[in-house]
Parts: structure tokens; C-alpha cells; sequence
């Protein structure tokens, strides 16, 4: 029997701040399992600011998602009905996988889960979020003990893992949030040694109180915070470019200050984008070690959830209004 299922498309492409009229929620049946097949009741959506780069139809390091048809991310379910033999009804899958009730997908495209870790850390800290702190902070950004690391966007699902990876490897850390809230939890449940609320304090100013300069900037925003973060680079600084959240709904260009390259050049230090697949080679070591961590204690995140397939645009939008405290997930109940 075909299985009943709801589904999100994307029907518009969004010109500025995205909104829920960039989707619409379809019903629909599911075929019968072929030879390789493989039901799955999706659990947890992962969506990330990485997708709105996908909603603009532009060359990237990623197809840009087509008009009409089904959102697809990141998600963990349970498996309903397999013909895969390796396999079975009841496995924790992850995958890339559609914004739906169910999905139908072929075996090869599943990775089964440890079934003594919580299902969600596949999508956040055991996932892609832990795999790019671990290889921009450690590899692009060659942080060591005695290093003062910066992070934008610290709240966040990579920047909290940054900064905790960070403080295992004897760095001082310095995190950038929007909210009191998120200040808290840097510095209460993270262990970061200092928090900078860019919306009511000058961030270049505080850096240089509470810094003698900035060794590894992690950037997950772009813009006037990136910016001042620059301007107290360090001789030999890194800076590793991971995100540019503040620029992603923008209409037209941004001007940056003409100042960033010649400190660049007068500081003798470097900026490097990364994305975390040219990494791909070195994914179970990394996944070793962040599960090591995370078995101690030394890796936390905070999961924030908003229930229901239907919300699932409402809980991407959070995203842009800096409303999500921890890493950002859909439940489908």
C-alpha cells in the first residue's frame, strides 16, 4: 500500500529577506518500495542559513534548489520499510532527505546511526555542523594553545562548537551573539572566556579592551561585525571564512572598508574561505575525535526545536532574525 505524506516546496525565489511565500505545503502518495528501497518516517529537519545561497539561482559550490520542487536538507528518521539489506525497520538513518512526512530514497544514499547516540547529533555536532568547526577552526584557521580565537555568530550551532573545540585546544575565546541569553550560554554552559553583544556594544571598541588582538577569526557573519573584527588582526592572523550570514538576503552588493586588504597585507595575515567537503578525505578521523570529546562531556550543544512539518519555513526564518539559541531543528511528531 502507498504511503500518505506531506511535502514543502520551493516556489519562489526570494528577492531580500526570504519569506514563507518562498514555499508551499503539498500532500501527496508515495510509490512502493522497489529492490534497494527504503521508507523513511523523517523525525528532525535540519535547516541551515547555507540554503538561502540555494534559493538564488547563481553559480556556486552548490546547484541552486529548482523551483517547484520538494526542500531537501539534512534529517534523521527511523526506518518504516527496507529492501536494502543493510538495512532494517527500526535503524536511525540520516541523509539528505526532503522536507516531508516520509521519504523514499534508495539505500546507498543512508548513513545508519549508532544506536547508543541521540539521533539528532548526526545533524549538529557528530554531523557536518561539528565536521566544519573542526576542519575551519583547526585546519584553515591553524588554531594552537595561547591563540585568542574569535568567533561570529557564536550562539550558533558551528560557532558554539568552534568555540568549544577552541577552549579543548588551549585557545582564549571570544564569542560574538546578539542576545544577554546567548552571552549566558557562551560563557555559563560553553566555557568561553568572553562574549561581546553586538547589538548594544561596539565590538571593535570591546575587542580592543579586553584583547591584545585577535590570533583566529572564525566567521560565520560577514558585515560591519566582521569588519571590526578585522581591524585587530594580529601579525600572521587567520581568518577563516565559514558563513556570511548578515550579507545573504541582501540586494545589492555590499561596500566593505577599503582598510581589510591592506591590513591583510601589513599584518602579513590570511583569509581563506573553506567548505567542509573539501575536507571529505579526513571525515572519520575528525568524527573519531568529535565523538571522543562529546562521550567526556567537553562537547555540548543546545537543540532548538520548533514542532511541526508546517513550520518548518517559520523555524528557517529564525535563522535571519537571530531567534534560534543552539542549532536549529524542525520535529515532525
Amino acid at each position: 500500500m502507498s504511503t500518505a505524506t506531506r511535502e514543502i516546496y520551493f516556489v519562489k525565489r526570494p528577492v531580500g529577506m526570504v519569506g514563507v511565500d518562498s514555499f508551499r505545503i503539498e500532500s501527496s502518495r508515495l510509490s512502493d518500495l522497489s529492490q534497494g528501497d527504503v521508507l523513511v518516517q523523517i523525525r528532525y529537519l535540519s535547516v541551515d542559513p547555507y540554503m538561502r545561497g540555494r534559493m538564488n539561482d547563481n553559480r556556486s559550490y552548490v546547484a541552486p534548489f529548482a523551483l517547484n520542487t520538494v526542500m531537501t536538507g539534512g534529517a534523521v528518521g527511523q526506518v518504516i520499510q527496507s529492501r536494502d539489506p543493510a538495512i532494517h525497520e527500526g535503524d536511525w538513518v540520516f541523509g539528505q532527505l526532503p522536507w516531508a512526512d516520509y521519504a523514499l530514497v534508495q539505500g546507498d544514499g543512508l548513513k545508519v546511526l549508532d544506536s547508543h547516540l541521540p539521533p539528532t547529533t548526526a545533524l549538529h555536532v557528530l554531523g557536518l555542523t561539528g565536521l566544519t568547526a573542526y576542519f575551519g577552526l583547526l585546519s584553515v584557521g591553524a588554531a594552537k594553545s595561547g591563540d585568542t580565537v574569535v568567533v561570529s555568530g557564536a550562539a550558533g550551532a558551528v560557532g558554539s562548537v568552534v568555540g568549544q573545540i577552541a577552549k579543548i585546544n588551549g585557545c582564549h575565546v571570544i564569542g560574538i551573539a546578539g542576545s544577554d541569553d546567548k552571552l549566558r550560554m557562551l560563557l555559563d554552559d560553553y566555557g568561553f572566556d568572553g562574549a561581546i553583544n553586538y547589538k548594544y556594544q561596539n565590538v571593535a571598541a570591546t575587542l580592543g579592551q579586553i584583547t591584545k588582538g585577535v590570533d583566529v577569526y572564525f566567521d560565520n557573519v560577514g558585515g560591519p561585525i566582521s569588519d571590526a573584527v578585522i581591524s585587530h588582526i594580529n601579525d600572521f592572523g587567520r581568518i577563516a571564512i565559514c558563513g556570511q550570514i548578515a550579507l545573504y538576503n541582501n540586494v545589492a552588493p555590499d561596500l566593505a572598508p577599503r582598510i581589510i586588504l591592506p591590513l591583510l597585507l601589513t599584518r602579513r595575515a590570511t583569509a581563506q574561505g573553506f567548505i567542509v567537503s573539501d575536507y571529505s578525505r579526513d571525515f572519520k578521523l575528525a568524527l573519531s575525535q568529535l565523538g571522543h570529546w562529546y562521550s567526556e562531556g567537553r562537547l555540548k550543544i543546545r537543540e532548538d526545536i520548533v514542532q511541526g512539518l508546517e513550520y518548518a519555513p517559520q523555524a528557517f526564518l529564525r535563522l535571519f532574525e537571530g531567534a534560534n539559541l543552539g542549532k536549529q531543528l524542525v520535529y515532525l511528531p
